[in-house]
């Protein structure tokens, strides 16, 4: 799988839904769940990665600080510094950073500026995918109609 990250971006867009380290947690978790995703990339500017807060850094927060942790920054909270990819980074190398570092969600980084971020499921999504696309050429091979 030497495909590089940027075809899995190319499949699933670039869009990121990113906050500022002074907002709460509260609006944080506020974000993730109007987005249906698990982590939010954590910048001043749209551009520069300072972070990244994921639902599990939000539980750990809550865990052990009660309720109160929701009126905290997510800056508070944020795991940083961050590991990022860029658009060059094979997927094997991606799946193997995601399964060391027991981490989920990555951001895409070219010449310094966010680009997108790609997740363990959307590795995955891509990966079965490519297996089904495959599958096709091969039973076109067989059946003679390629």
């Amino acid at each position: 799988m030497r495909a590089p990250i940027s075809i899995v971006l190319d499949r699933k867009g670039r869009d990121v839904a990113t906050i500022r380290p002074d907002a709460t947690l509260h609006v944080a978790a506020q974000r993730l769940s109007e987005h249906e995703i698990g982590a939010l990339v954590v910048t001043e500017d749209d551009v520069h990665v300072a972070g990244i807060l994921s639902e599990r850094d939000i539980v750990r927060r809550v865990a052990r600080e009660g309720t109160a942790a929701m009126e905290r920054t997510v800056g508070t909270a944020m795991t940083s510094p961050v590991t990022t990819c860029t658009p060059g980074t094979a997927v094997d190398e991606l799946y193997r950073v995601l399964t060391e570092q027991r981490i989920r969600h990555v951001p895409v980084v070219e010449a310094g500026r966010l680009v997108g971020i790609v997740s363990i499921g959307d590795l995955v999504k891509w990966r079965m995918e490519e297996l089904a696309d495959e599958a096709h050429h091969l039973q076109d091979y067989v059946r003679g109609s390629y």
